[in-house]
């Protein structure tokens, strides 16, 4: 097992520290809320771009604790984030490390992401929705409208790996 070095250490407690100061800002703000997973997101990356899953679990694991202490009341709004966004990068890389067939991981990425944006929408709106049209049609809605909203952000996460990724280089070799 490869020991990890100090570099990744502090790239790991950056990505943590970031993550959850862009998580609490989403969560307070509520319009910001996905931006904030957005860019947790990104910053998660940071001990991926040297190849430390380890730095990334760990960084992930301290960032969702971290949140939830800040944000204890709001718990359902971080859901999506632990259930799906803050997970998505490194099941990315494993694609590529493993090198699994794009489509078939893409379709298996969405169904993912649609089934937690579904128990998302249980547990938090679907107790309050009264637009009979929504409770009838949520999971044609999720499964079409999900799936295509989920293809554009993966796509992005690619763009912004590969951006983190090259930063990363450049901070390493200075």
């Amino acid at each position: 097992m490869k020991k990890i070095t100090s570099y990744e250490i502090a790239l790991s407690a950056l990505s943590c520290a970031i993550a959850t100061v862009l998580l609490t800002v989403g969560v307070y703000s509520e319009i910001l809320l996905f931006t904030g997973y957005l860019f947790a997101c990104i910053a998660l990356m940071l001990p991926l771009a040297k190849q430390s899953y380890k730095g990334y679990v760990l960084a992930y694991i301290a960032t969702c604790i971290l949140a939830l202490i800040f944000n204890a009341a709001r718990f359902f709004d971080l859901l999506p984030f632990i259930m799906f966004f803050g997970l998505h990068p490194l099941v990315n890389e494993l694609q590529l490390k493993t090198k699994i067939n794009r489509w078939i991981a893409c379709a298996i990425k969405a169904l993912w992401f649609d089934g937690t944006m579904y128990l998302v929408w249980r547990f938090v709106f679907g107790m309050t929705t009264t637009v009979p049209f929504i409770d009838q049609y949520i999971i044609p809605i999720l499964l079409i409208g999900g799936s295509a909203f989920f293809v554009l952000y993966d796509y992005l996460m690619y763009k912004w790996r590969f951006a983190v990724n090259v930063l990363v280089k450049r901070i390493h070799k200075k």
